[in-house]
């Protein structure tokens, strides 16, 4: 059973959609129509603080000011371009916590990699996010400004959005899909060009399909599992956490998603060179789906420093494409990114905490 975080009864603006701003108007004593005002500055002009709506009466933004009411966005620390224009953020928030967030650009679309917690506690061992364990999980207004800032820094609107980065989404889920909802209907990107991605929580997905659909009517979004393994043994040993979660158990839960809304499951698959890369793993895994309907996504390993993984290379990584193709299996291969900028996920917030940690230290 999925457990719900106990909403913070925030004095934040970002994250409220036009009726909530409209409904937060009229207790001030405003009319409705200054609620739109605020929604279309936030979300269409990215207004950073009350100060920058200037449409709104001057008497009423400082009123706003001494209640302590903000726009809740994030303070950008650091900015890295790749030379693929892979655009990497690391922001801060209220609290002094770092956030990342990768904007993948291409010619006809812009990608918003987001995080939905402060670090993560699964412990994926490719994973440089969860070497420092959870802080914790990121309230609404942190996730969807992760967008927003993409789309300024960028000058660009973000087509899809992919909960992919740090942290682990269904344990954050009512946040989640209330941030699902705002940037559906608030920033307008389609819900079937949003991915959330999971690494599977025990008895879950069935519980998420249903809460889903109550809080956004019909599922249209796509629910990527991180795979990663063809059997038990070798997804233990590349994720710690799956030892409470038998594949077999998940790839049933999965069924039951798929059952709930309608939408297939996509698998995610990080090939890891010499471990899980080989021809065997590849009939193992065309097994391990077949007959399902799913697509599997390939990524070659990006490494990290505290792991001696290795990237497998190309011709590995085409042929494990071409061995499941010809087994029938949905399959694509994603395109790696950023990698001269250390684009994996969790990297640049290392960075800057050792970075920090070595000036205390010096000081």
């Amino acid at each position: 059973m999925i457990k719900l975080p106990q909403l913070s009864s925030n004095s934040l603006l970002l994250g409220l959609g036009s009726d909530d701003l409209e409904e937060f108007a009229l207790k001030e004593g405003e009319k409705a129509f200054r609620g739109r005002q605020i929604h279309e500055w936030i979300y269409e002009k990215g207004a950073r603080n009350i100060e920058a709506i200037t449409v709104l009466p001057k008497k009423w933004r400082d009123s706003l000011l001494n209640k302590g009411i903000k726009v809740g966005r994030l303070d950008e620390i650091k900015k890295v371009v790749a030379q693929d224009s892979t655009l990497k953020l690391l922001m801060g928030t209220s609290d002094g916590e770092l956030i990342e967030t990768v904007g993948i650009p291409t010619d006809k679309r812009l990608t918003v990699c987001i995080s939905s917690q402060i670090g993560c506690p699964m412990g994926c061992r490719f994973c440089a996010t969860g070497k420092g364990g959870l802080k914790r999980s990121l309230d609404v207004n942190e996730i969807v400004d992760q967008v927003i800032s993409i789309r300024e820094t960028m000058n660009r609107r973000p087509t899809h959005v992919v909960f992919m980065g740090m942290g682990e989404p269904l344990l954050n889920i009512q946040n989640v899909l209330d941030s699902i909802q705002c940037l559906n209907k608030d920033i307008g990107i389609s819900q079937r060009k949003i991915t959330l991605s999971t690494v599977g929580i025990p008895n879950t997905l069935p519980d998420l399909a249903k809460l889903a659909q109550e809080r956004l009517g019909r599922v249209k979004f796509t629910l990527a599992v991180s795979l990663h393994a063809p059997n038990q043994n070798l997804r233990e040993l590349i994720i710690p956490s799956a030892s409470s979660y038998p594949i077999t158990s998940l790839l049933k839960d999965c069924k039951k998603y798929l059952e709930i809304t309608g939408r297939r499951v996509s698998f995610e698959y990080i090939l890891l060179g010499g471990l899980n890369d080989k021809d065997l793993h590849a009939e193992q895994l065309a097994n391990l789906v077949s007959g399902f309907q799913s697509h599997v996504n390939l990524i070659a390993y990006n490494p990290i420093a505290e792991e001696d993984f290795k990237r497998p290379s190309q011709y590995r990584v085409m042929h494990f494409k071409e061995l499941l193709e010809n087994q029938g299996i949905a399959v694509s291969v994603r395109a790696s990114r950023g990698r001269d900028q250390d684009a994996a996920c969790g990297q640049l917030r290392r960075q800057q905490i050792d970075k920090m940690n070595v000036t205390h230290v010096s000081g």
